[in-house]
């Protein structure tokens, strides 16, 4: 149990009252271990944003458990979440959210300024997270003058530097190119493997999902089906989640990035860049 971060046991969610309503989650059950780093995927209205909101206390469940580090998420009152949100979780959003009026180190550093962390840790661990993500040479400029990459690998900088439970990315590609894409999962690639972070992460692409340990298969609110990595190479994963996708006749990203050029800008085939 000592490494178990996220619980979500039986969870149903509604919306709607009276006549109509609408069962968005239907007895959905997993775990995330420490350090695993998961994809949900689903067709569109297949409930993964939704379950993302719910573990992230966007929104109240109507039934079941979350339970993260063992505490209840469905048990906290306001002031008790807000916390819990900003000492356990981080959050990579599609639009990045950063604010424009702050240069991007002042955008990385907020988390811990709310938390009252002293200046001289908060430079150290600015220096830490940005270095590690290849940002540190962008800290002084503001995120208008950033590429759409380098926005979301700032923005990751600033969900990881206060070293929450678990990270939670809504679509953290869905504003990019293929190519930016790819850098930016090498980037979540590397706050795991590297950091320890311990990764959530809802898509509907294929390439995107592929650089996961663990994708779960969303349909009509339950857990369709499951892919785990294991040693294979990530064109093999990639595969493996288009025919699972093929199945739930949901969007795979492929309109987006076929599979020729999945092989050609992620190297993947013949060897290539399959262990990342």
């Amino acid at each position: 149990m000592n490494n178990m971060i996220l619980q979500v046991e039986n969870v149903t969610k509604y919306y709607g009252s009276g006549s109509v309503v609408t069962k968005a989650l239907d007895g959905i059950s997993f775990s995330v271990q420490k350090g695993e780093f998961t994809a949900i995927m689903g067709a569109s209205g297949s409930g993964k944003s939704t379950l993302l909101n719910v573990i992230s206390t966007i929104d109240r469940i109507s039934a079941g458990k979350i339970l993260v580090e063992g505490h209840s998420v469905a048990d906290m009152k306001e002031d008790a979440l807000s916390a819990f949100r900003r000492d356990k979780l981080g959050f990579i959003f599609q639009e990045y959210n950063l604010l424009d009026t702050l240069t991007v180190g002042e955008n990385i550093v907020l988390p811990l300024n709310l938390r009252r962390i002293d200046a001289a840790k908060t430079k150290a661990e600015l220096q830490r997270v940005a270095q590690t993500l290849g940002v540190a040479d962008q800290l002084q400029k503001f995120p208008y003058e950033l590429s759409g990459g380098q926005r979301q690998r700032a923005a990751c900088a600033r969900a990881i530097i206060v070293n929450p439970a678990l990270v939670l990315a809504d679509e953290p590609t869905g504003a990019l190119d293929s190519k930016n894409s790819k850098i930016l999962m090498q980037t979540f690639s590397l706050m795991n493997r590297q950091l320890g972070s311990t990764i959530l992460m809802v898509t509907h692409d294929a390439m995107v999902g592929s650089f996961a340990q663990r994708v779960l298969f969303l349909k009509d609110g339950q857990i369709f089906g499951e892919v785990v990595r294991g040693d294979r190479d990530r064109q093999t994963m990639y595969n493996e989640i288009l025919s699972v996708m093929a199945g739930l006749g949901g969007d795979t990203g492929e309109e987006n990035l076929p599979q020729t050029a999945f092989e050609q800008n992620n190297g993947v085939a013949g060897g290539g860049d399959a262990g990342c």
